[in-house]
C-alpha cells in the first residue's frame, strides 16, 4: 500500500527534477568552456577569438562568355593561439565541378572544370599551383608557420565560367541578368570547435564565413549596372549625373524613387558609354560579399530611419525585369519589413546601410542583397520577400555556422515570416512549416532539431531547419510575453554580433537574458524525441459551466488554443502558453462560464501541429 507521505515526496522530486532539467552538451562543446572561450552562461569567454581577413577583389565578367576572371588579395590575421603551417580555403563555384560530391542536382551542361587557380603567391612568394591540394570545394595551402597574433598574405589569380541553367543560389538569371555569389577564393573558418571548416559546400547546406572587410572592384560591358554588398565608393563614375542624383535623393527620403525607368533603359545614357564600367563597393565586418548585374533592369528606391537614436537610415532597392508585375510593390514589402525588423520584430535597429532585392531565380539571402523570383499570388510574394530580408539578423548579423546549425538561422527566418507578413498585410494567416513538421513527426525520418545539419537528409531536412525551430521560438515568445522575450533576445544579440554563436550559446543566452532556465522547454522541443498531441478529453456541463480536460497526449509541449463556436454563430478562443506542461502535467482544466449554447469546440491553432486531429473536436449533443 502506497502511504501519502512518499507519494508527496516523489511529486516534490518530480518537480525538483523537472526544474534541474539540463541540456546534453557534446565533449567538444564542453572542451570551449574549459578553455575559456564560451561560458556556461551563454556569454563569450574572456579568452573568445576569432580571425579575420581583409579582401581585395578585382573580378571582370562578361556576361556573353559568362567568363569571371579575378584577382583576390587577401591579409589574413590569425587571432588563435594556435600555430597554423596550413591555411584552408573555399572554392564554392566547384559545386559545378566535374566530380565534386554534391546533393543537388545540376543539369550536365552547367557541369565544367571549377575554379582554374592561375597563381597563388603567399607574402609575395610563388607557390607551385600544381602542388595544391583541391578536393571538391576545399583548398588547401601549406604555409610557413602562422603563429598566434601574426598576419600572412595571399594573392590569388583565378578564373571560372559562371553557371547558366542550374541556378543554385547564384547563376544566370537571362541572357541580361545575373546573380553572381561566392565568387572568389576565401579563406575558410578556422574557430574554437572544429578548428578548421572542412565542410564541404554540397549545395543542399548553406555557409560558414568569418566577419571580414571587402574592397571590391567589380568590371563589367558599359550598358550594364551593378548592385553588391556595400557601399559604392564610386557612383559619379558609373553613372551619370541624374542618376546620381536620383540615388541620393532615395537615400534621403522615404517615398519611394524611380531611379532607373523603362524610359531610362530606351534611352541609354544611364552608366558612362566606355566598353566596360568599373564599379568600386565597400563593406566592413560583413561575411560574404556578393553582386548582381544587369543591363534592363529596373530599379526601385525609398529609405526610412532605421535608429530615431542617431537618425540613421537605410536604403531599400528593388531591381527586377519590367516583365515581372509582382515586382512593382516588391519595394514596398521590403520597405515594411526593413521597417518592421527595426521596430517590431527583433526590434533591433536595421544594422546594414541598405538592402537590395534583386528578381533573379532563387530563394536566397547574402549580405545586404537578396536573389528572389518573380511571384505571381501576393501572399508569396510578401513572405517570400520577408523570411529572406529577416537573415539580414540570421546569419549575418550574427554569425551563424549554418553549415553545421542552419536551424539558428533558417528558424528565424521563419518566425520572422510569421510575424511581418501579417504586419504587412493583416489578411494573410502564415504556416510556412507547419504541415511539413506534422507530416514527419513521429516517423522514422523525424530527427531532432539538434541534429546537425550535415547529418540530415529527406524529409527531415525541411522540418528541423524551418518549421520546428521556428515553432520553438514562436512558443518561448508567446510563454515569455512580447517584452521579455525581446529583451532576452536582445540579450543574445547583444553578446553574440559580429562573433560567431552555437546553440548552447543561444540557449544559454535565452535563459540568462529571461532570468528563467528554460531548459525543460529547449531540451524537450530541441533535443527529445516525440510528437506534438493535444486532445479534448472530458467536457461536463453543469448550467453554464463547462469544464474542459485537454490532454497533452503526445510529449512535445504545444500551446493550449480551444475555438469555442456559439450556436448564435459568434466564436471565442481560449488561449494558454506552453507554461502548463512545464511540470510535467499531463492534463490540463479549463472552466468556462457560457450564457449562450455552445455547438462545438476545436483544438489548435495555425501554428499548433498535431499529429492526431481527431480527437481535437468535441461537439454538443444535439
Amino acid at each position: 500500500m502506497l502511504k501519502k507521505i512518499p507519494f508527496i515526496f516523489l511529486l516534490l522530486w518530480s518537480a525538483a527534477s523537472i526544474a534541474q532539467t539540463t541540456l546534453p552538451v557534446p565533449l567538444n562543446i564542453q572542451h570551449t568552456y574549459n578553455i575559456g572561450t564560451r561560458t556556461e552562461s551563454g556569454a563569450p569567454g574572456k579568452n573568445y577569438w576569432q580571425n579575420r581577413a581583409d579582401y581585395t577583389i578585382k573580378v571582370n565578367f562578361d556576361p556573353k562568355s559568362r567568363l569571371l576572371d579575378g584577382t583576390v588579395s587577401i591579409d589574413y590575421t590569425n587571432n588563435s593561439p594556435d600555430t597554423l603551417t596550413q591555411v584552408w580555403f573555399k572554392l564554392y563555384p566547384n559545386l559545378f565541378k566535374k566530380g565534386s560530391v554534391r546533393n543537388m542536382p545540376i543539369h550536365p551542361e552547367d557541369i565544367n572544370e571549377g575554379v582554374r587557380i592561375k597563381k597563388i603567391s603567399v607574402n609575395q612568394q610563388d607557390q607551385d599551383i600544381e602542388g595544391l591540394t583541391i578536393e571538391g570545394t576545399n583548398m588547401i595551402i601549406k604555409v610557413p608557420e602562422l603563429l598566434p597574433n601574426h598576419h600572412i598574405h595571399f594573392d590569388i589569380d583565378y578564373n571560372f565560367v559562371l553557371n547558366q541553367t542550374s541556378h543554385i543560389r547564384t547563376g544566370q538569371v537571362d541572357t541580361g541578368a545575373f546573380f553572381i555569389a561566392y565568387f572568389f577564393p576565401r579563406v575558410a573558418v578556422y574557430d574554437d570547435i572544429d578548428g578548421w571548416n572542412q565542410n564541404p559546400y554540397r549545395g543542399s547546406e548553406e555557409f560558414y564565413n568569418d566577419f571580414c572587410h571587402f574592397n571590391a572592384e567589380i568590371t563589367v560591358p558599359g550598358n550594364y549596372q551593378v548592385w553588391a554588398t556595400g557601399d559604392l565608393t564610386n557612383p559619379t563614375k558609373v553613372y551619370t549625373d541624374r542618376y546620381v542624383e536620383r540615388i541620393e535623393e532615395a537615400g534621403l527620403n522615404d517615398k519611394v524613387t524611380d531611379i532607373i525607368t523603362e524610359a531610362d533603359l530606351h534611352e541609354g545614357n544611364i552608366s558612362p558609354h566606355n566598353p566596360t564600367n568599373t564599379w568600386k563597393f565597400e563593406a566592413d565586418s560583413v561575411t560574404d560579399l556578393a553582386f548582381a548585374t544587369s543591363d534592363h533592369y529596373l530599379w526601385k528606391s525609398s529609405s526610412l530611419v532605421v535608429d530615431p537614436k542617431t537618425g540613421r537610415r537605410t536604403k531599400v532597392d528593388a531591381v527586377f525585369n519590367a516583365n515581372h508585375k509582382d515586382y512593382f510593390e516588391v519595394i514596398n514589402y521590403a520597405r515594411k519589413t526593413v521597417e518592421a525588423m527595426s521596430f517590431k520584430f527583433p526590434k533591433w535597429p536595421y544594422p546594414y546601410p541598405h538592402e537590395t532585392v534583386f528578381d533573379g531565380l532563387d530563394q536566397m539571402e547574402y549580405p545586404m542583397m537578396v536573389n528572389d523570383n518573380p511571384e505571381e499570388k501576393v501572399f508569396d510574394a510578401i513572405t517570400l520577400t520577408d523570411h529572406e530580408i529577416f537573415h539580414t539578423m540570421f546569419p549575418f548579423y550574427m554569425g551563424i555556422n549554418e553549415t553545421k546549425y542552419g536551424w539558428m538561422d533558417e528558424g528565424w527566418a521563419t518566425i520572422g515570416e510569421w510575424v511581418i507578413s501579417p504586419l504587412i498585410d493583416p489578411t494573410i494567416v502564415d504556416t510556412f512549416g507547419v504541415p511539413q513538421y506534422e507530416n514527419v513527426a513521429g516517423k522514422e525520418a523525424d530527427q531532432p532539431i539538434i541534429t546537425l545539419t550535415t547529418q540530415l537528409s529527406g524529409p527531415s531536412f525541411e522540418p528541423d531547419s524551418y518549421g520546428k525551430p521556428g515553432l520553438g521560438y514562436f512558443y518561448v515568445r508567446d510563454l515569455l510575453g512580447d517584452e521579455l522575450f525581446t529583451k532576452a533576445l536582445h540579450y543574445y544579440i547583444q553578446q553574440w554580433h559580429g562573433k560567431h554563436p552555437m546553440p548552447y550559446d543561444f540557449f544559454n543566452c535565452m535563459n540568462a537574458g529571461s532570468g528563467q532556465n528554460l531548459n525543460w522547454f529547449w531540451k524537450s522541443w530541441f533535443f527529445d524525441g516525440g510528437v506534438p498531441d493535444l486532445a479534448i478529453g472530458r467536457v461536463s456541463v453543469q448550467n453554464d459551466l463547462y469544464t474542459i480536460s485537454i490532454s497533452k497526449v503526445g510529449t512535445k509541449p504545444v500551446p493550449i488554443n480551444l475555438t469555442i463556436f456559439y450556436n448564435d454563430g459568434s466564436t471565442q478562443l481560449v488561449h494558454q502558453s506552453i507554461s502548463e506542461w512545464k511540470n510535467g502535467n499531463k492534463t490540463y482544466t479549463i472552466t468556462h462560464t457560457s450564457h449562450k449554447k455552445i455547438k462545438k469546440m476545436i483544438l489548435g491553432g495555425p501554428h499548433d501541429p498535431d499529429v492526431n486531429k481527431e480527437n481535437n473536436v468535441w461537439e454538443a449533443n444535439r
